[in-house]
């Protein structure tokens, strides 16, 4: 299993940064709505948290986001995505290259809510694969195509009358 989810240089609440620098007024992430929810420390548009919040792969796989990489909020589920389906390919491949079969390969996209503005973010992604790999040499897999071989003869039958 691979995961991918944002980082801290700072405090760590549930694996993402948060900077407390207070409500200064700077727009820190332009475009975003700069209305303060109550309840909150800041606005989408001055979110320190949203602004330095960095994104790495967990995994021993080689693929994207080896090094921890800021994504805008506004990006990152596109990103995520396409990282976590680097995972599903390396999986294709691994199968092909060893005699094996791709059973299952599931993406799953975590969302959370930032506590200090309260937008709501891909907060990372999981990729789960299972992969069946084929023993010829094992005497069980011989009897198991021998048997199948028996069972299916004849069930394609081209009859010219």
């Amino acid at each position: 299993m691979s995961t991918i989810s944002p980082i801290s240089n700072s405090a760590n609440y549930g694996g993402y940064s948060v900077n407390n620098t207070g409500g200064s007024g700077i727009a820190r992430n332009p475009g975003e709505s700069d209305v303060k929810s109550p309840g909150r420390k800041s606005s989408p548009a001055e979110c320190e948290t949203c602004k330095n919040r960095k994104y790495q792969d967990g995994s021993d796989e080689m693929v994207s986001f080896k090094s921890a990489t800021h994504i805008s909020p506004q990006s990152a589920a596109t990103a995520v995505r396409s990282h976590e389906q680097e995972h599903v390919s390396n999986a294709y491949k691994k199968a092909a290259k060893n005699n094996g079969k791709v059973i299952s390969a599931n993406v799953s996209i975590h969302t959370s809510v930032c506590p200090e503005c309260g937008r709501s973010y891909v907060s990372g992604g999981t990729t789960s694969t299972q992969i069946k790999y084929y023993n010829e040499d094992n005497p069980y897999q011989k009897d198991l195509k021998a048997a199948d071989s028996i069972k299916y003869q004849g069930m394609n039958i081209n009859m010219a009358v």
